[in-house]
Formats: structure tokens, C-alpha cells, sequence
């Protein structure tokens, strides 16, 4: 198989239901464990009538599908692998118009199935405390309304994100951006003794108190990146504001809104799939792992 999953390596894999049905199982207890029921290490067979498994030497019924968001399901499961498929190869993320064209569904289902899809790469990203050098930036995400851009602006939804330096990124949606809110976010995900770089915004003047190196950049003074000889670092915010233009354009060409209620979720399907973009073929696997 190409080190890229592509649609026909996608389709050879999985020709029908019962491939991913299969699938389902082997990821999530296999054909072979020690059954819930009678304890004794057993092969379980496929039910002819029913998405279920059997075993060998109890009888006991096991549906793989329960627990997922593939349960009581009516759309075919290789309709909700070829969605999942769609997810982690795209960059600029999924409309629920273009899941609606490519599985043939109506809107409703293809709404309701990307919504899960997205909570499903939420839930896969483990969380681990950001470490080494880490850069912060917040950003307001919406809709073009006249008036005031960038922070003040109304109508947007305040996002922050935190940057690993050549590593791992988190992002959240936030109320405000006064010192408080921002010093819960960075206490919650940066380990202290990191290496913190910000751009000149006062509410991350207090950084230091908590034991992190903090270098600002002053973006109002034309100035993107300085050397800092106390904490012998780079300081620019250059990879999360990459992140964030990214993230930006896709949602303007991609869903053209989204709203602050759903706005976590979309940021959950973006960090993810930067988490592990080096993944590959992994990438589909470890989704299927987490349902």
C-alpha cells in the first residue's frame, strides 16, 4: 500500500459493511480475547443476522458497534469510514454540503455525521502538558462585519491556541482576553519551567510570576522575532499564527461561518489533524480506535 491512504487503497480495504464491521471488532477487543461472560480465552464468530459477534465457547453476544458513535446507526458503515476517510486527508476540513454530495445522504445525516466525526478527533487527540518552547496566540474567528477588526471587534468568536516549538498544539475557545482567563489556559496546558513566547498583550505580563520564561515580541513596533540571551531563545509566534491563518481561511472557504457554539469542536478536527499529520494511514487507524 502507498504510504498516503488513497481512495483506492481506501475502497480495496474496505468494500462493504461487513469489511468495516470487521474492522470495528479486530480494533476494538479482536477475534480473540477472553470473553466478558465465561472468563475462558475464546474465538469470536460473525452473526449471520445481526452486527454482532459470538463466542465459541459460551455463546455470549458482542456488538462492536455499541458505545460508538456507530450505534443504532442506519447509514451504512462503509458510508461513515469513506466520511472519516474524507476527514483526515483533507487540510482545509469537511462541509456537511460536501458530505451530503459524496455519501449521497441528505443534509441532516450529514451534518449529524460530521459533528460526531469532529468530536471523535477531540476525543482521539490525547492530552498531554505542553513542554520545551511554547508559543501562545489568541485570535478572533467570524464573519466579515464592518467596523473594528482584530481584538475588540464584534461578532467574533475569541480563540487561543499554544504551540509546542516543532511539536504539539492545543487550541480552545475562550470569553475574554484579560489576564486571568488567559493564565488559566497556559497553567492548565504548559508545564511550568517552559519557555513561553507572546506577542506585547498585557495580560500575559504576569507569566514569569508562575515560573515560565516569557519572551514578548512587540508586533506594534514591527518586530516578529528576537534573540533572548537570558533564556538563550528564539522568541517569535510564527507556527501558531500559522495555525490560526490556516484554520481562518479554511473556515471562511470551507463552512464559510461557524458559530461560537460549535466553534470547540471544529478547533478539536484542526488540532488534531496537525498533531498527526506525520501519521498517514495511522491517522484513519487511530480514529477508528478511539469510536
Amino acid at each position: 500500500m502507498a504510504s498516503q491512504l488513497t481512495v483506492r487503497d481506501f475502497f480495496k480495504r474496505f468494500p462493504d459493511d461487513e469489511a468495516c464491521l470487521t474492522h470495528i471488532m479486530q480494533v476494538r477487543y479482536g477475534l480473540k480475547h477472553d470473553c466478558r461472560a465465561c472468563g475462558v480465552e475464546a474465538t469470536f464468530h460473525r452473526m449471520s443476522n445481526r452486527r454482532a459477534y459470538a463466542c465459541s465457547h459460551c455463546g455470549d453476544h458482542l456488538y462492536p458497534t455499541a458505545g460508538t458513535i456507530f450505534e443504532n446507526t442506519r447509514t451504512p458503515l462503509q458510508l461513515w469510514f469513506y466520511a472519516i476517510y474524507l476527514f483526515v486527508t483533507t487540510r482545509h476540513g469537511v462541509s456537511g454540503k460536501e458530505l451530503e454530495r459524496s455519501l449521497g445522504v441528505t443534509y441532516k445525516t450529514a451534518w449529524r455525521m460530521g459533528q460526531q466525526i469532529r468530536d471523535l478527533m477531540t476525543k482521539a487527540d490525547q492530552f498531554d502538558m505542553l513542554q520545551g518552547h511554547v508559543e501562545l496566540d489568541e485570535a478572533y474567528v467570524g464573519g466579515h462585519r464592518p467596523g473594528k477588526r482584530g481584538r475588540g471587534a464584534a461578532g467574533k468568536t475569541i480563540v487561543m491556541g499554544l504551540k509546542e516549538r516543532n511539536g504539539r498544539i492545543k487550541a480552545e475557545v475562550i470569553p475574554n482576553v484579560k489576564m486571568p482567563t488567559l493564565r488559566g489556559v497556559v497553567l492548565r496546558n504548559v508545564e511550568e519551567g517552559a519557555t513561553v513566547s507572546t506577542d506585547e498583550l498585557m495580560s500575559y505580563g504576569l507569566l514569569e510570576g508562575d515560573g515560565y520564561k516569557h519572551g514578548a515580541v512587540k508586533h506594534g513596533a514591527k518586530e516578529w522575532a528576537y534573540y533572548d540571551y537570558r533564556h538563550d531563545a528564539l522568541h517569535h509566534t510564527n507556527s501558531v499564527e500559522s495555525f490560526w491563518r490556516l484554520f481562518k481561511k479554511s473556515v471562511a472557504g470551507t463552512h464559510i461561518h461557524v458559530s461560537q457554539k460549535y466553534m470547540g469542536r471544529y478547533l478539536g478536527e484542526f488540532t488534531f489533524r496537525a498533531n498527526h499529520r506525520e501519521m498517514e494511514n495511522a491517522m484513519f487507524d487511530l480514529l477508528i480506535g478511539a469510536v
